[in-house]
């Protein structure tokens, strides 16, 4: 189920995939990061700072860049909806780098591109 979800999601016809996560396997901070991301509807975006804000680590935008760097699921916890405070990119560590997040970005919608 999962591979069709993805493959239906990078085609276009699904808007994020949806399977159960086991949050155990995470470090607490970055599991927290993760959910944080994973409740970013598809076409939407958070800054780094917004989400370090959310979960009361005011200064912790790089803290949270590093929890989203470390995303062992990256279509399934969508990190690419996760950019800079100044509207650009910012990072990207799956194949492709920040030319794939702006694709995915397209791909959803997303007013940001």
């Amino acid at each position: 189920d999962a591979a069709r979800q993805l493959c239906a999601y990078l085609e276009g016809e699904i808007a994020q995939v949806d399977v159960p996560i086991d949050w155990s396997v995470l470090e607490p901070f970055q599991a927290d990061v993760l959910r944080r991301v994973a409740a970013i509807p598809p076409g939407g975006t958070r800054t780094y700072g917004q989400l370090a804000n959310e979960l009361e680590r005011p200064g912790g935008a790089r803290a949270v860049g590093a929890a989203s760097a470390a995303n062992p699921m990256p279509l399934v916890l969508p990190c690419h909806r996760v950019v800079a405070a100044d509207g650009g990119m910012g990072g990207y560590s799956g194949p492709g780098g920040v030319e794939t997040k702006a694709w995915l970005l397209r791909l959803e919608g997303s007013a940001l591109l």
